[in-house]
């Protein structure tokens, strides 16, 4: 669906509260006088002494190593041509904000008011102690390439022309997907470019990096095809003029495989795609109209493979599916420079990740539960989230092995955990939990497996090793279902209760007796097992499978249900609680009870306590536990904090050594430095606050968890199932496909703890 953009929408997003789209944003403390003592005078002197001492200490005092200038003259905006450094710095605001976005890199956009090479260039090598690279951007050609070459040569950080480069990345990875989906060799179809501008310029060089042969490349411009024997071509044409008797673009077109297009709308007619090889490979990038509209290339061709700049079409070349990442990771290694190996690197990587399967969070994002390798996916979409986890390391690679780089990275693994954090996405605890449970994966039963959702996260289990799939109901359905989605589980045993008539008695006899006091007849009992859910949490009580998850589609009272009348409460425990783990960008912290428990006493809620405690244990935390009120230590009257201060009296007696306070209001017990100010006497000063909130009752709980995974705050991971027998845990409705697959992790765990 193609997006209307309205001029008075669009004015009115650029002026509406503060106008124009960045800020700058302190990163330190500035409140009080020492704070404003630090960060100038006279703190500022000592960084400052420690630079002038070895000029490479300003990577670790100041924010060069984070920060890239977005520079432009105005020359070549978008698609409006020279009109001035003013009006294009909404552009250039715009790239900061994807920079900041999608790579966590900070931004000073600057427009120079100079159209002279030389002078240009001139200014921007003067900027170089400020930033840790340049993205020059919206400069018309040819004055572009002698600005960057000479920038490049001329400065020792990393300086890339988006506009040449970005567009030949992305769409060389789609082109190498191409070419392996109609099973051609780059080094023998025959390429047409249709534009001698800067992008089409660079897009061929990068070809011919890949393999492409020149004498089966050929260009035009505006006049036609550029041929050698033109007497009138600047220096940058001459290197891309055919040697071939052609002058049009239908000429040129005759039995080419490849058509791309960085030109003007509407200028390649369907009888000139007709006159293409087999299967052709069409990339209309101009916009917004496409050299050839996409429903009239595919009307035209069936066989055809298309991109366009659209973004309501498949295959759409955006150049943020590069820019940022490159310059992370240029940056990340002090880069001296942005080299081909760096920009190949960064082709192949995005090539890869096209072929793995597709993230549910992109899935969901674009409405298309279909998505995967093929003519209509060449290429990750922009908000997939893997994209700088997979080009960024990969270019810092290619920095390292070419002598690029000043910085080597030695744990790759950290640094993909610290590359998350810059998006916002901690993943570390995930990444940990899943890595423990590759070590001895699980039978995991999985109750709803008549679900698409369910499929895709038993198939991910699967592959990464992390659990053994058991799907439970009805077998030729759930076999229909991944057929159609095209899933690798046909070796995964698939469980219909009723067609083991043996099992299905046997456990309803179990169930009896185990439920023949608590006024379930045998009738009953056989009714009951008839539910997956009953029937999977027998398979798990009986040692059949190690673990269950279900919930994805009932609600949560229907499923915990089954898992307490089948599995039951843990021995030495009195009742069971719902945990989540909240991580957000900066902290990782547990909520209890949010899921089970309505109204605890306090007696209760000390059995809470410890429950939550062995759960933040197993998740590799030591619980600082903060019981939550609306009253800090008394300082409101009322049932809340009365319970929840006698709860922590009582938590201290059963458990001495936890660190364990309240009634405390949960700002405060997450804040250290109103700890240390106002109540210095709590054991949560002396920890730096809380990284576990207990509730008073079930409704605080869940309202809380809920607003920030709302928000976008926080990810919420759960709800975790504390003091159950053995491990059976329930999906929060409508959970994504990552979602199960981090709830399957945890039971994986759960077992493999308890197995020790």
């Amino acid at each position: 669906m193609s997006l209307k953009i309205r001029k008075e929408d669009a004015l009115a997003y650029h002026t509406q509260g503060q106008p124009g789209k960045i800020e700058v944003v302190p990163t330190k403390n500035l409140s009080t006088q020492m704070d404003l003592a630090l960060a100038y005078s006279p703190g500022v002197a000592e960084p400052c002494l420690e630079i002038a001492a070895n000029v490479e200490n300003v990577y670790k005092y100041t924010a060069k190593g984070n920060l890239v200038a977005v520079i432009s003259n105005g020359t070549a905006v978008l698609g409006l041509g020279d009109i001035g450094p003013e009006a294009s710095k909404p552009v250039m605001e715009g790239k900061g904000v994807l920079f900041k976005k999608f790579a966590g890199i900070d931004v000073f956009d600057i427009e120079i008011n100079e159209k002279d090479p030389i002078e240009f260039i001139k200014i921007v090598k003067a900027l170089e102690p400020t930033f840790g690279g340049v993205n020059l951007e919206d400069i018309k050609a040819p004055e572009c390439f002698e600005i960057e070459r000479a920038l490049r040569e001329k400065m020792n950080i990393p300086v890339m022309h988006d506009d040449q480069h970005g567009t030949a990345i992305i769409t060389s990875a789609a082109l190498l997907n191409a070419l392996e989906l109609v099973g051609k060799k780059i080094d023998e179809v025959r390429i047409v470019v249709n534009g001698a501008g800067a992008s089409a310029i660079s897009c061929t060089r990068l070809y011919q990096y890949l393999g492409a042969k020149r004498e089966n490349i050929v260009m035009l411009d505006s006049k036609g095809v550029i041929r050698q024997d033109n007497p009138n071509l600047d220096a940058i044409k001459s290197e891309f003029a055919t040697h071939l008797n052609l002058n049009t673009l239908t000429e040129a077109l005759e039995g080419a495989d490849v058509f791309l297009g960085l030109s003007k709308g509407n200028i390649l007619k369907p009888e000139m795609l007709l006159k293409m090889a087999d299967n052709p490979i069409v990339f209309a990038c101009a916009n917004p109209d496409p050299e050839i509209a996409y429903d009239l290339a595919i009307a035209t061709r069936k066989d055809i493979i298309m991109a366009t700049g659209r973004s309501d079409h498949p295959n759409q070349v955006n150049n943020v599916l590069g820019f940022p990442y490159i310059f992370r990771g240029a940056l990340d290694v002090r880069a001296t420079e942005i080299n081909e190996a760096m920009k190949l690197a960064a082709v192949h990587a995005i090539a890869k990740l096209a072929k793995e399967a597709v993230p549910d969070i992109v899935l969901k994002a674009y409405g298309d539960e279909s998505m995967g390798f093929g003519k209509n996916y060449l290429i990750p979409k922009p908000l997939d989230p893997r994209l700088i986890t997979i080009i960024s390391p990969a270019v810092a690679k290619a920095a390292m092995d070419t002598g690029l780089a000043k910085h080597h990275i030695t744990d790759w693994e950290a640094y993909e955990v610290e590359l998350q954090k810059r998006i916002g996405l901690d993943s570390k605890l995930m990444s940990r939990m899943m890595e423990t449970a590759r070590k001895n994966p699980k039978k995991v039963i999985f109750a709803e497996a008549d679900n698409i959702k369910i499929l895709k996260a038993a198939q991910i289990v699967k592959e990464e090793g992390i659990a053994t799939p058991i799907l439970l109901g009805e077998i030729e359905k759930i076999k229909t279902l991944i057929q159609d989605q095209k899933l690798d589980l046909q070796d995964v045993e698939i469980i219909n209760q009723l067609d083991n008539k043996d099992r299905y008695e046997q456990y309803s006899q179990l169930f009896y007796q185990k439920r023949q006091r608590k006024g379930v007849t045998l009738f009953d009992a056989r009714k009951q097992l008839l539910d997956r859910n009953y029937f999977g949490a027998m398979m798990v009580a009986q040692g059949e499978a190690d673990a269950m998850i279900s919930g994805l589609t009932k609600n949560y009272p229907r499923v915990i249900r089954p898992a307490l009348e089948v599995v039951g409460v843990a021995k030495g425990n009195k009742l069971v609680a719902g945990m989540y783990v909240i991580v957000a960008k900066d902290r990782t912290l547990f909520f209890a009870d949010t899921t089970v428990n309505v109204n605890p006493t306090a007696e209760e809620l000390v059995e809470i306590i410890g429950l939550v405690s062995k759960g933040v244990t197993s998740f590799g935390f030591e619980p600082e536990i903060a019981m939550v009120s609306y009253s800090n230590f008394g300082s409101s009257k009322g049932d809340v904090p009365e319970k929840t201060a006698l709860a922590v009296k009582l938590g201290r007696e059963k458990y001495p050594n936890l660190i364990l306070d309240g009634d405390i209001q949960a700002d405060v017990a997450l804040r250290p430095d109103l700890l240390k100010e106002n109540y210095p006497f709590s054991p949560l000063a002396d920890a730096g606050g809380a990284n576990t909130l207990i509730f008073p009752d079930l409704a605080s709980g869940n309202i809380a968890y809920k607003i920030l995974q709302s928000l976008g705050s926080a990810e919420a991971i759960g709800p975790i199932l504390l003091g159950m027998d053995k491990p059976v845990h329930v999906l929060q409705l409508g959970s994504s496909v990552r979602e199960i697959v981090n709830m399957v992790t945890i039971a994986v765990v759960d077992a493999q703890k308890r197995e020790q």
